[in-house]
């Protein structure tokens, strides 16, 4: 086995790293959204058929903990929470399409 080989499988691999953080019910989705322009969150709820308030708000901790997502408090009665795609977040979005179109061609073949 070579060091290159062995450093994609340590779970400490920035692949993996950033699998972790993309992957998830609401994630891909949220990101994606997020190229868009700003999100609020009850405007992300009624985007997000099926979904519900726990995990929306649980994936956007975990995106913003990520460093995906940026957090902006708008600070206007009534207050506004805003989430931004940050510098990070834009540097994964062509992974993100480049996986939805081997899914697609994955599902197209089935």
């Amino acid at each position: 086995m070579t060091n290159e080989t062995e450093d994609l499988t340590s779970p400490e691999c920035p692949a993996e790293e950033t699998l972790k953080a993309v992957t998830g019910k609401w994630k891909p989705m949220i990101i994606r959204l997020a190229l868009e322009g700003p999100l609020r969150f009850n405007t992300l709820l009624k985007q997000l058929p099926g979904s519900n308030k726990e995990s929306v708000s649980n994936a956007l901790k975990d995106l913003e903990g990520a460093g995906i997502l940026i957090k902006n408090v708008i600070r206007l009665k009534p207050l506004h929470i805003e989430y931004t795609l940050s510098e990070k977040g834009k540097t994964i979005t062509p992974i993100l399409k480049t996986m939805e179109v081997l899914s697609a061609q994955a599902c197209a073949k089935l």
